[in-house]
This record gives structure tokens, sequence and C-alpha cells, in this order.
């Protein structure tokens, strides 16, 4: 069993990807996974949608350069080892793995310049930073920020 990932090339620049999103979220198209990576003046955007046909003809509209893969996705029980375990039996049966990334989660992490300035844009948002003490805590777990980790499930 496999679902369809969509790869799109997009130049490293503010707005870029903002603009294909923007166009998912105007066909109704839904992410529910993405990785973004950066090669330098330009980046791969990885994407897991609800409608992976409509998410390709919006880039193709768009004139991106995209292509769609079957990946594996697996749900992991959130416990110590799990990632681990998984990753295991791939390594044990001579399986790489290229790369993997996370889906269905309301829980992003960012890699920008300047942290510092995108905390303090963030914090007059309607977004919740978690920071790692929250983390620490199992989802689903009682005490503060256990309803931000648990929204999403």
């Amino acid at each position: 069993m496999s679902v369809q990932q969509i790869s799109v090339f997009l130049e490293s620049q503010p707005g870029h990807l903002r603009r294909v999103l923007d166009a998912f979220e105007d066909a109704h198209v839904s992410v529910r996974g993405y990785s973004a990576s950066d090669t330098g003046d330009y980046g791969i955007v990885r994407f897991i949608v609800d409608d992976p046909l409509r998410a390709l003809d919006v880039l193709v509209d768009m004139g991106a350069a995209a292509m769609t893969t079957d990946v594996l996705c697996a749900r992991l029980n959130d416990e110590p080892g799990e990632l681990a375990r998984v990753m295991g039996v791939m390594a044990d049966c001579g399986i790489n793995v290229t790369y993997s990334y996370s889906l269905i989660s309301t829980y992003i992490a960012l890699s920008v310049k300047d942290l510092a300035r995108a905390e303090q844009l963030l914090a007059g948002e309607p977004v919740e930073l978690i920071g790692q003490d929250d983390l620490a805590r199992a989802l689903g777990s009682d005490g503060p920020g256990a309803t931000a980790l648990t929204e999403g499930r």
C-alpha cells in the first residue's frame, strides 16, 4: 500500500511556497504532510495531499516543475523507540530510507535565519509556539500544553 507524493521545485525566495499553498487552498486541496528542503537557489518541496491529481494539475497550471512518486506511509505509536523500530525493520531487510517526514500533524518545524524575529512575528498571530518541554510530554498527556499536543489527533 502506498500514497502519491508530489515533489515540486521552487525558487528559494519568500512567497514561492505560499503561492503554491494558496493555489492548493483555492483548488480545495488539503495538505496532509510536507517537507521542504533547501538546495541553494532552489528547494524541493514534497507534499502528501488528499487529491494528488488535482494538486498536480494546480502545479502544472502554475508552470511549476512537479512530479509524483509513490511512497510508503506508516502510522507510529507515540512511544520511545517506535521510529527506531520501524527504521530497524528497513535496515535489517537491507532497504535504504532515502528520506522521511511526518504527516497529519498540526505541528511543523521551521528553519529560519532570524529565529527571534520569526518568534516575535508569530506571537501576534493565532499560532501556539511549542517548546522543548512541550515535546517532552507524550501526546495525549495531561498538563500545560497538552491540549495543543492532542488537538491534531
